[in-house]
């Protein structure tokens, strides 16, 4: 059974990154987003599901367990007893994974709860009056933009309206969605940590790319970007929404793509690796289900 957790647990999240990361800026931004998102959640299910085989087999090996359910302990512990201490290392990651997750959904089950607010006559734009530079999407049934004074003020007509038609595509194509897994997949297994950073980026991306197409002008957008970036320079982010300006120095790299797109590949092809391995991860998974089960048949008194 070993192998599956090497597999699983071990080998996969890492390589699920770096075809990731050779991937991400040859594919269009939203159609990345939503293979990394979902591909890095079935590694990150499947690496705690395989956490989850081991943990049970750890209280497999118990002998009064054992002797409760009619198995023997000591040929569970066989098993794996080149390496005895993964049994109860599994459970310990298991436990910090449960515990990061249910984390990461409160986070953000509480963020869009602050978020929501009534807006007149069916409204998506609120305008605070607030000096600091600020402008984000918050999703919701429906979902809505907020725009302070100080960011409207610093904004041409223009640029504006290109700073809401990027918040209006993440509205459309449910950004946050995307944004969640991901979230949810590095609280799985903390090397998917950089996934959740990439498909952050990406939807960025796509909202660039549809606002874009919806002015008409690629520079007012990235002005827009620009202006609003050294605006919000240092303050720190509202803790819910979808923002124009993402964290992490990826505002220049946005700004290049809109003023010097790089060509991408629409194929589907570029997307198989992520998705197969992520699909190997789950298939073998399966097999550490039927291999346990098969185990504690094996351990009963007289197989």
């Amino acid at each position: 059974m070993f192998d599956h957790f090497v597999w699983s647990v071990v080998v996969v999240p890492p390589l699920i990154v770096l075809a990731m990361r050779l991937l991400a800026d040859r594919l269009p931004p939203s159609g990345a987003a939503v293979t990394m998102a979902w591909s890095a959640v079935a590694v990150g299910v499947a690496s705690m599901t395989n956490l989850t085989v081991f943990a049970l087999k750890a209280i497999a090996e118990i002998p009064a367990v054992g002797r409760t359910f009619g198995w023997s302990g000591r040929v569970v512990a066989d098993d794996t007893a080149y390496v005895s201490w993964v049994p109860w290392l599994s459970a310990a990651l298991l436990g910090a994974a449960l515990v990061s997750v249910v984390r990461r959904w409160r986070q953000h089950r509480e963020a869009l709860r602050l978020g929501q607010v009534a807006l007149p006559d069916g409204s998506q734009l609120l305008v605070v009056s607030d000096p600091t530079a600020q402008a984000f999407a918050v999703p919701g049934r429906p979902g809505h933009i907020v725009v302070t004074t100080g960011m409207r003020q610093l904004l041409t007509d223009r640029q504006f309206d290109a700073l809401l038609a990027h918040e209006h595509a993440h509205l459309a194509a449910r950004h946050h969605r995307l944004i969640r897994l991901a979230e949810l997949a590095a609280a799985m297994h903390p090397a998917l940590w950089w996934v959740a950073r990439q498909v952050d980026y990406l939807v960025e991306r796509a909202a660039d790319e549809q606002a874009a197409v919806e002015v008409g002008s690629r520079r007012s957008v990235a002005q827009a970007i620009g202006v609003a970036a050294l605006a919000a320079s240092g303050r720190p982010d509202t803790p819910y929404g979808l923002h124009a300006v993402s964290s992490g120095g990826v505002v220049p790299r946005r700004v290049a793509q809109l003023l010097n797109p790089q060509a991408t590949v629409r194929s589907r092809l570029l997307r198989v690796l992520p998705v197969s391995l992520a699909l190997a991860s789950v298939i073998w998974t399966g097999e550490a289900i039927y291999d346990l089960c098969e185990l504690l048949n094996a351990a009963r008194p007289g197989r």
